[in-house]
């Protein structure tokens, strides 16, 4: 994205992010889910980190929350009630520990661990142990007086409980900072009610429990059965509580409600194994949570390392898998299927879903993307049906792009296909490719797998797959391997020796190059060269089948056609489900292993026939000694290899070009060199 795109983006990000961010703090009435938030806040602090000096000053990055509400009293807090960055893997975590390592090396750090509510963050202040004022975090510097509606909690202690080695804590000025909260059991109870009064329904736990603590009337937050629940405590002398472990357990002294869960860990490995058990537990709790809050146990320390823009550095919030991201559409690519069947494929951003990356999303078919109006440029919500298959869930219309076009399914066909034709049947909602079926589609694709410059499998030549395939014995490409002998004898093609040889000769292939291999794929727009060339850039299937579209677009001759063409290709479910049953079967290319050679980084095109060596020969061994065999004369073309019978096309384009023109000779101890 250019600095000038980037600009406007984060313009309109910030202007929108405000105005969710009203929705879901001052009115506790937010239009979006927190995951969808969350991504749009990643978005925006990812142009920042490219482009800081685009910052703009009303960014919700340069401030913790929203406002308070005014129908409040203001109240300034002692020390800011900070906010925590969000981590989002595991990975995010270990980098943080180094980061932490590097600024306070030799600490053996300790990590408190507990578990993050859900809920509205409020501090709560006893003078001499009696409660005194109730402040909502705000915006982190200036909060809002809901002392009369928290005194009502039924868990809030009025006075704080006395025992002997928490005594000192009952003089002076006792702060403790937790969340409130709405268990799952009474927020359906409420629901449940206001649906038998034909009242609108709340839409979860939080927000409730959020506009409940600012409702005027303190009899209302009283029969909403509110709780309270502390993660810190805060005194004037700091030096009261060496650790976050003793404040946890200074506030169950105090007669305090917490989570009742914490973990004191020296191993980050076993930071991550609670992170696992919390996530396993996490839906059996009477309350919701969203994550595991950890921080150093070392509370010296903590405050050693300070605090960068709004947050500490020796805190972070682990945040569990969002079931749903944000990610805006850069292409819409069309699939064509085994069957004939067209589908659209949406190709997006590459953005973490529960848990995996994922970059496209199949959009089924025309009425579809008619229905949820999507566009090239959009600003989508992505979620995982049955957490396994990406799908976009809706558009995000305040973010499209000025004179974003309708998608046409019928121009894209003809613009991406444009030596096929297609109908749509009466009655259904697929287009498919006209006068083609699925047996003759997939007589050609065996063909293709079973070819000489594909894994040039012995015997299975034309007539022998359309028999295999009208006996039905093979209904997709990895079911040559399934073949059996017996089956093939029941056919009148084959007798004894013939059957063994098929046999065999599929057997030795189940472990092709990874080159072969993606050409007999069938990827249209994908030769022999192109495989190659996606091989050595990738080495393994499954980095290109999660490559992105700017990443293939760096390989030598990919351009917008065949990029968009292998991203559809393993988008689409039927080859999803293609590659699982090879995988299964345990056929599989072998990873490309790192190429040496004396040619590493040279490029040659041959014109006309060689003596000692076909023109695929020596393609092959001009990539075994590690250079790059290409079609064509470009730029960046490093000899022309000159035989006999050559036409004057490629000699005066090397002349123009000055490719030094080279022999057969002079490749061949090119060759030899070791």
């Amino acid at each position: 994205m250019t600095k000038e795109n980037s600009t406007a983006r984060m313009k309109l990000l910030v202007d929108q992010l405000q105005n969710l961010a009203y929705e879901y703090y001052v009115l506790d009435n937010p239009t979006l889910s927190d995951a969808v938030y969350d991504g749009l806040i990643r978005e925006l602090k990812s142009i920042e980190d490219a482009y800081p000096d685009l910052i703009l000053p009303t960014s919700p990055t340069q401030r913790i929350i929203g406002e308070p509400l005014s129908s409040f009293k203001k109240v300034e807090h002692s020390s800011r009630m900070l906010s925590l960055n969000d981590v989002f893997s595991k990975e995010d975590i270990e980098a943080w520990v180094v980061r932490m390592n590097k600024l306070l090396p030799s600490t053996n750090p300790e990590y408190f661990c507990d578990i993050k509510m859900d809920g509205l963050a409020c501090a709560i202040v006893y003078i001499d142990g009696k409660f005194s004022q109730a402040v909502t975090r705000g915006d982190g510097v200036t909060g809002e007086d809901v002392t009369a509606n928290v005194k009502t909690i039924a868990n809030v202690p009025l006075e704080l409980r006395s025992v002997p080695q928490s005594k000192r804590f009952l003089t002076g000025r006792t702060e403790i900072r937790g969340e409130i909260i709405m268990t799952k059991t009474v927020f359906e109870n409420i629901n449940k009610d206001r649906s038998e009064k034909n009242l609108p329904v709340f839409a979860n736990p939080r927000n409730l429990a959020a506009g409940t603590i600012r409702q005027l009337d303190p009899r209302l937050v009283a029969d909403r059965k509110l709780q309270f629940r502390a993660w810190d405590l805060i005194r004037q002398d700091s030096e009261e509580l060496t650790t976050n472990e003793l404040a946890y357990k200074t506030i169950l002294d105090l007669g305090v409600s917490t989570n009742n869960s914490p973990g004191v860990f020296t191993k980050i490995t076993d930071v991550m194994n609670y992170l696992d058990e919390v996530a396993d537990k996490r839906d059996n709790l009477k309350y919701n949570i969203d994550g595991v809050v950890i921080k150093l146990n070392n509370r010296q320390n903590f405050r050693k390392l300070g605090v960068v823009g709004k947050n500490p550095r020796a805190a972070v919030a682990y945040k569990f898998q969002a079931e749903e991201a944000t990610t805006i559409v850069s292409d819409i690519v069309i699939s064509i299927g085994r069957t004939g069947a067209a589908t659209p494929v949406a190709v997006f951003n590459p953005v973490i879903v529960a848990g995996t990356t994922v970059q496209h999303a199949s959009l089924h078919n025309s009425d579809e993307i008619e229905k949820k109006d999507i566009r090239i440029g959009d600003t989508v919500v992505i979620y995982k049906a049955g957490d396994i298959i990406p799908q976009v869930n809706k558009v995000l219309e305040q973010f499209r792009p000025k004179m974003a076009p309708k998608f046409s399914m019928e121009k894209e066909l003809a613009r991406q296909y444009p030596e096929l034709t297609f109908e749509r049947p009466n009655g259904e909602v697929v287009y498919r490719v006209k006068g083609a079926t699925g047996p003759l589609i997939l007589k050609k694709a065996v063909e293709h797998y079973a070819s000489k410059s594909a894994l040039d499998i012995d015997t299975l030549g034309e007539k022998n797959v359309s028999a295999l395939v009208d006996a039905g014995l093979v209904k997709d490409i990895a079911g040559i391997y399934l073949i059996t002998k017996q089956r093939l004898l029941e056919l009148d093609r084959f007798a004894e020796i013939s059957a063994d040889k098929l046999i065999k000769a599929i057997a030795d292939k189940k472990n092709p190059p990874l080159s072969n291999f993606i050409y007999g794929l069938g990827i249209r727009h994908v030769g022999s060269q192109t495989a190659v060339d996606l091989a050595n850039k990738f080495r393994r299937l499954d980095s290109l089948g999660t490559a992105t579209y700017q990443q293939l677009k760096e390989v030598e001759g990919i351009g917008e056609i065949v990029a968009e063409s292998i991203l559809g290709w393993f988008a689409d479910d039927d080859n999803e489900r293609l590659l699982s049953k090879f995988r299964s079967i345990n056929v599989w290319p072998k990873d490309v292993k790192a190429i040496g050679g004396p040619l590493v980084g040279l490029k040659f095109v041959i014109t006309g026939t060689l003596n000692s060596l076909g023109r695929d020969e020596a393609g092959e061994l001009i990539r075994s000694k590690g250079g790059t065999f290409q079609s064509s004369i470009g730029t960046e073309t490093d000899f022309l290899v000159v035989g006999e019978n050559v036409g004057a096309g490629k000699l005066k384009k090397a002349t123009k070009l000055g490719t030094k023109q080279i022999s057969e000779d002079d490749l061949l101890k090119l060759l030899e060199k070791s």
